[in-house]
């Protein structure tokens, strides 16, 4: 039986304005040391270091758990690297939770992070003039597809973008802060992939993301309430077969499935009190609501439009301002799990929810093939009579 674990420290850090601002290993280092303040620990205390991000390709540094081992105080200690496309963020928190759950490990330091100021993200924003069809451009036709099968409103789209921005305001690690964001706004944006409008879609971004898990009997050595980790699945599908679903992939809800039965959750709509749910195109909120057994197929975007996943409904998602507000891409997933985790310790400070003590973290990766999802709770056996 795995022995239970939580996470004691979290950390990030915001992307600099100039380039010159912090170097790449300035850039994880920081989020590390949060990380380990805010668990009143140090990098003596750290038993091995999980480092995850997206494409290596995308800063041009080939290994880069091996080039940042100095700045994560990981010299002569075991390095576990992780990629899991989009997805990586959320992959990496459940590894470094499962080398404490196995007892491999005590305490581990978990990092994520992507600098795209010195990479080339334009793959991910191409459009079709320039031979590409980007990240949007894939999965534009699936959201096409997924409202006509709910017949859902085209005001959905847009209602979520405002929802995430406006979060976004409430907090400081959110990359885009747009005070004047509107219906409006979203509405006259430019056109990237029908029916994605420029406001619609996830930003490119620096970032980085840390933090602690530890066991059970370490948990006292931290200042703050941890946020317990009841379970996590992970699952994963070609990007690429006859019959494939690719509005509602089956890994996606099997992966849900697997958790939720880990869990002993029977109801997350009425279970789970708040939500992170990795949503780069506005249009994934009520997809990602219906692929997840959240809510019943076809009556996702219902929630968005009744203000159900709003701060103050009754499923919050993404009051941090979620993939819309920040995306450092390798770490973006891992943001999901570290927000679930700050809602359930009560530190997500002016987008706390209310009572919050069971929180969902969730990621999706590749041609939504990859899927990783995590429950972390402010108690390590809460009842869910």
């Amino acid at each position: 039986m795995a022995r239970p674990c939580a996470v004691v420290g979290i950390g990030q850090t915001k992307y600099k304005r100039r380039r010159d601002d912090l170097s790449l290993d300035g850039l994880v280092r920081e989020a590390a040391l949060r990380a380990l303040e805010d668990a009143n620990l140090t990098f003596a205390d750290i038993d091995a270091v999980v480092l995850g991000k997206a494409p290596d390709a995308l800063e041009g540094v080939i290994m880069p758990e091996l080039s940042l081992a100095d700045a994560l105080g990981a010299v002569g200690k075991p390095i576990h690297r992780v990629h899991t496309a989009g997805s990586v963020g959320a992959s990496t928190a459940i590894s470094a939770a499962v080398l404490v759950e196995s007892g491999r490990y005590d305490t581990v330091l978990t990092v994520t992070y992507e600098k795209q100021s010195e990479g080339n993200a334009t793959w991910a924003l191409s459009g079709g003039k320039s031979g590409g069809q980007g990240a949007g451009g894939t999965f534009a036709p699936w959201i096409r597809e997924y409202i006509r099968r709910s017949k859902a409103p085209e005001h959905i789209g847009w209602t979520v973008a405002v929802k995430d921005r406006l979060n976004a305001l409430k907090n400081q690690y959110a990359h885009l802060h747009l005070e004047d964001i509107s219906i409006e706004m979203v509405r006259e944006s430019p056109m990237l992939w029908d029916p994605l409008h420029f406001l619609e879609s996830c930003p490119s971004s620096d970032g980085a993301a840390a933090m602690v898990v530890t066991s059970e009997d370490k948990v006292g050595r931290s200042p703050n309430k941890p946020a317990w980790v009841l379970g996590h699945a992970k699952r994963t599908e070609f990007s690429s077969f006859p019959g494939r679903d690719t509005v509602r992939p089956q890994a996606g809800v099997d992966c849900a499935e697997a958790l939720y039965k880990e869990v002993g959750i029977t109801n997350p709509r009425k279970q789970i009190d708040a939500a992170e749910i990795y949503v780069p195109f506005s249009w994934y909120e009520p997809m990602w609501l219906e692929g997840h057994l959240i809510a019943e197929e076809g009556q996702g975007w219902k929630m968005t439009d009744e203000g159900a996943t709003a701060l103050d409904g009754d499923f919050p998602v993404n009051c941090s301002g979620g993939v819309l507000s920040s995306n450092p891409i390798g770490a973006s997933g891992m943001i999901r799990c570290l927000e679930a985790a700050n809602q359930v310790r009560g530190t997500a400070g002016d987008y706390q929810v209310d009572g919050a003590k069971v929180a969902l973290g969730h990621a999706y990766g590749g041609a939504a093939q990859y899927f990783a999802m995590w429950i972390v709770s402010s108690e390590l056996q809460p009842d869910f009579s």
